[in-house]
């Protein structure tokens, strides 16, 4: 591949060039490009016989309309057992993220970074508030969700976003402790669960929350299915919520927003659950022994991952951007360099799992592009100005100096430049050097809103974590090791934020009439979990503190017992309607028959 290919990056700032791009530019024939550790795509799945089977339908499929939206969701709804009322299946996830921006999100939106740049760039884009919350590479990228938390708490953050597993880091939260968080946010405006990679996960048997968002007027859990299913270029994907708000979105959707291939492959998939199950398990396998050979290269450091991706750290000496260019044009490997991701850097690769053959071609163009003629310290190679990276440390100084301030402290530093009206950090596009956020008009001087920590917020869902003591009453909590994690020593607190620079409100939301907010739902707890003791009694963040050695998870309130099979969550259905059907239309597609081997929503394919 010749220097034309690599230069793609440089106008992609956002993600990596595509694979059809790729190819357009090195002439290369369809199916010859470069081997893919780049787009986190399921290797094993469709079967050869299944693609045979497209291919042999080709032109019907481009040929003829495909059926409506609501036909496409009830067959998919008769394979994973949910309620067609609960779903709302849109273009691809990110079709999904805009329309939830547009219509749930109102003023402010926390997301912990690095993470999927749509959920920073998109409601930046739409003026929003984006609240960062800098996930600690001395912990090993680990979500704390009590301190998150806090963190939200703090800035008065009006929703939230939760990635398990994480991308680009594949960091995981397990079910009970983000059912916990859930209720803990019930007094927000919305709680996002992005699931698009779970499926991948081998951490718990039913690792999914999708039953629970059914039953919370202010969650949504978000899917994809091009992931999982290796076809990345139909893309499909959907949500799952209570009926109101899945109503919402999809009344928004276009009739026809799913294509033909997306209607083909999902009538496909019924006869085909044993192959997807097992397609997910080899993935499971192949990430176990990719893990093992990167880390046996000097230097590298590989991060533990519940995702079809494995997040590397390079050696010192090395660069990002030199090491993709280098294993693109040598060795025709593509991966995924970092450093346009905010909170993350050059210095870091995402490297998607493949089979074995793949692997071993990219550990041997690692060690020639690191180590050179062997295996030693690797050989420095400074980006030399190239421009293209994205420049992490001016975006994080960036972040860290006006997270949660609106655009009045960011217009103060950068007035020339086009802004978004975030807090500061673009999304990754544009990001070196301090760089302006690219097609971001800015606000007026005089748009922001009102200090959080000041004033904080008084909602009604469970008490938070008391706050750890702070040197100063505006610092803000910044993130530490999971304390559930027994193994992860303690990490030293972030620099303090300042607080944010008070300014008006923003106009009322002029939408629906809200859904009053529900009382806490309560969990079963198996009784030999371990569940941290409850605190004495609530208080207010900033109240009083908590010993250094108390977690913060005490505070949140032990599940008492499920829901009674015939009370409804405010605004949701009752667990009867989510386990059956009650009066809700049948999961069952008419005239089809039962899926056969097939994963529900809560195994996510733990069967077969």
């Amino acid at each position: 591949m010749s220097g034309n290919v690599t230069s793609l990056f440089r106008s992609t700032a956002a993600h990596s060039p595509s694979m059809a791009a790729l190819a357009r530019e090195s002439g290369e024939t369809a199916g010859a490009g470069p081997v893919d550790f780049c787009i986190p795509c399921n290797p094993y799945f469709p079967t050869p016989a299944m693609f045979d089977e497209m291919a042999g339908r080709l032109r019907d499929i481009i040929t003829y309309y495909p059926s409506s939206a609501d036909t496409i969701t009830a067959e998919l709804c008769g394979l994973l057992q949910l309620p067609p009322q609960c779903v709302a299946m849109g273009n691809g996830s990110t079709e999904l993220i805009t329309w939830i921006d547009h219509l749930l999100v109102r003023e402010s939106l926390a997301v912990p970074v690095p993470t999927f740049g749509r959920w920073t760039d998109q409601p930046m884009e739409t003026g929003k508030r984006v609240d960062m919350f800098p996930l600690q590479e001395s912990s090993g990228f680990t979500l704390d969700l009590a301190r998150y938390a806090e963190f939200i708490r703090a800035r008065g953050t009006r929703a939230v976003v939760v990635c398990n597993p994480n991308n680009p880091d594949g960091g995981y939260q397990n079910k009970q402790a983000l059912v916990q968080f859930m209720d803990a946010m019930a007094d927000r405006d919305l709680v996002v669960i992005d699931e698009s990679f779970l499926e991948f996960a081998d951490a718990e048997a039913e690792p999914s929350v999708v039953q629970e968002a059914m039953l919370r007027p202010n969650v949504v859990v978000l899917r994809s299915l091009g992931k999982n299913f290796g076809l990345h270029g139909i893309r499909f994907g959907y949500l799952v919520a209570n009926p109101a708000l899945a109503g919402r979105v999809r009344s928004m959707l276009p009739k026809w927003n799913l294509n033909s291939f997306a209607e083909h492959v999902v009538f496909m998939l019924r006869d085909h659950g044993a192959e997807y199950a097992q397609s997910l398990h080899q993935v499971r396998r192949d990430r176990l022994e990719m893990s093992g050979q990167l880390a046996a290269l000097p230097g590298l450091t590989v991060y533990p991952s519940q995702g079809n991706f494995l997040f590397v750290r390079l050696p010192v000496g090395a660069e990002g951007t030199v090491v993709r260019d280098r294993m693109l044009t040598e060795h025709r490997v593509l991966v995924r360099e970092c450093g346009n991701k905010i909170g993350s850097s050059s210095r870091f690769l995402r490297l998607v799992v493949r089979p074995q053959p793949d692997v071993r071609r990219l550990v041997s163009g690692m060690e020639q592009v690191l180590y050179g003629a062997g295996r030693g310290a690797a050989v420095p190679e400074p980006a030399a100005g190239n421009g293209y990276s994205s420049g992490t440390a001016a975006v994080d100084r960036l972040m860290s100096e006006t997270n949660g301030k609106g655009m009045r402290a960011v217009t103060a530093q950068s007035a020339p430049a086009a802004i978004g009206a975030g807090n500061g950090a673009g999304g990754g596009a544009g990001a070196g050097a301090g760089a302006g956020f690219p097609g971001i008009g800015a606000a007026p001087a005089a748009a922001a809103v009102a200090s959080p920590i000041a004033s904080p917020a008084v909602g009604t869902g469970t008490p938070l974590p008391a706050a750890v003591p702070v040197a100063t009453a505006a610092a803000t909590v910044g993130p530490v090791p999971m304390p559930m994690a027994a193994a992860a020593p303690p990490v030293p607190r972030p620099a303090p934020y300042e607080s944010p620079v008070p300014v008006p409100q923003p106009a009322p939301y002029q939408g629906p009439v809200p859904v009053p907010q529900p009382a806490p739902y309560p969990q079963p707890v198996p009784a030999a979990a371990a569940v941290p003791a409850p605190a004495p009694a609530p208080v207010p963040v900033a109240a009083v503190p908590v010993a250094p050695t108390a977690s913060p998870m005490a505070a949140y309130p032990p599940p008492t017992g499920p829901t009674p099979p015939g009370v409804p969550a405010r605004g949701g259905l009752t667990a009867a309607q989510v386990r059956g059907t009650n009066g809700l239309e049948s999961v069952q597609a008419a005239g089809r028959p039962g899926p056969q081997n097939w994963p529900n929503a809560a195994g996510m394919g733990q069967v077969g």
